[in-house]
């Protein structure tokens, strides 16, 4: 049994009902109404369905107090998918000024189960806006943890960037992307990451500033796995929208070259190698070699659609999208 299901059922053994606590004396719950003649009723525990009974009443009064905030504790518990409650406990939190910072305590106790739960993502969101940057190392933190459970969760990759490029924390992030690579080459969402650093902070002049440190990151990267994908789409990443410089860079055409000596099936060298072909690249006398190609009578275009074949051989999962990539070919054979 995990900590939190034994948790919640300590909980339920220790519960109260509301009925029979005092300080809810004045209060009449009210009955979620199904309508007279339910189709399908849905059983609930009696304690959840008390605790809710207890919410519609205080929710119908409006009733903004530390009372109300510890039945909607109760109730979250209970269903932290309930957004209303989580709407509602947010009205009680300001119209009360609890301390925030208790808050992403409860946040993150309550989380533990549900990593993927919506609306406590979307009420950690509120609660960090309203603290501002000093909830930053906090959120970091506290992703970092979510991140090192589960390295592809949307929800804490999306919240660590709002949180960055909102209230701050660029300093350290490239570090920890290159962290976690070093822990997880394969690990496509810090490459994604890392891009999203380097195109973004204020602090690392843009893209064309850190294109050849991080050119030669992804050629240690891809001599490390050349069938890892990522470093090769990160690498195509690096010239967005500057075709001329990724055609003039010899440092992509030797990558490609490298590996396809190696190995004349790699994929995503041979998906970089096309790129380069069809803006123009004149390709060197050994890359005929290594396919058996005579190079007098092996036009550019003759070389795309050889590619694109071979493409279609080696990745035929992809084999529809290389037939497309060959009718979309705007080689001559001049």
């Amino acid at each position: 049994m995990s900590n939190s299901d034994r948790d919640d059922s300590e909980d339920e053994e220790a519960w109260i009902p509301f009925s029979e606590r005092a300080e809810w004396a004045d209060v009449q719950p009210v009955p979620q109404d199904d309508g007279p003649n339910p189709v399908v009723p849905i059983a609930y525990t009696k304690q959840f369905r008390e605790a809710m009974d207890y919410f519609r009443a205080i929710l119908m009064r409006d009733e903004r107090s530390e009372r109300a905030l510890q039945l909607t504790e109760e109730v979250i518990k209970l269903n932290a998918g309930n957004y209303t409650v989580w709407h509602f406990r947010r009205l009680i939190l300001e119209a009360l000024s609890i301390d925030l910072f208790e808050e992403l305590s409860f946040i993150e106790r309550v989380s533990e189960p549900n990593y993927k739960n919506y609306q406590i993502w979307h009420h950690r969101r509120w609660a960090a806006q309203k603290l501002g940057p000093a909830s930053v190392p906090y959120e970091l933190q506290f992703t970092e943890k979510v991140l090192s459970d589960d390295a592809k969760n949307y929800h804490a990759w999306s919240h660590r960037q709002y949180i960055i490029r909102s209230l701050g924390g660029w300093e350290s992030e490239l570090d920890y992307c290159s962290r976690l690579l070093e822990e997880d080459i394969y690990n496509n969402s810090a490459w994604n990451q890392r891009y999203f650093v380097i195109t973004n902070s204020p602090l690392l002049g843009g893209l064309h500033s850190m294109r050849d440190a991080e050119v030669d990151y992804c050629l240690e990267a891809i001599r490390k796995a050349p069938s890892n994908e990522s470093p090769w789409r990160y690498l195509r990443g690096l010239y967005k929208g500057d075709n001329e410089a990724f055609l003039k860079s010899k440092a992509v055409t030797e990558v490609c070259l490298r590996e396809l000596s190696k190995d004349c099936n790699c994929v995503f060298a041979l998906d970089l190698l096309l790129d380069l072909i069809c803006l123009g690249l004149k390709p060197p006398s050994h890359l005929f070699a290594l396919f058996g190609l005579d190079e007098s009578s092996c036009t550019l275009a003759k070389l795309g659609h050889f590619l694109c074949s071979h493409l279609k051989e080696v990745d035929a999962i992809r084999a529809r999208y290389w037939d497309w990539r060959q009718s979309t070919l705007l080689l001559t054979d001049n």
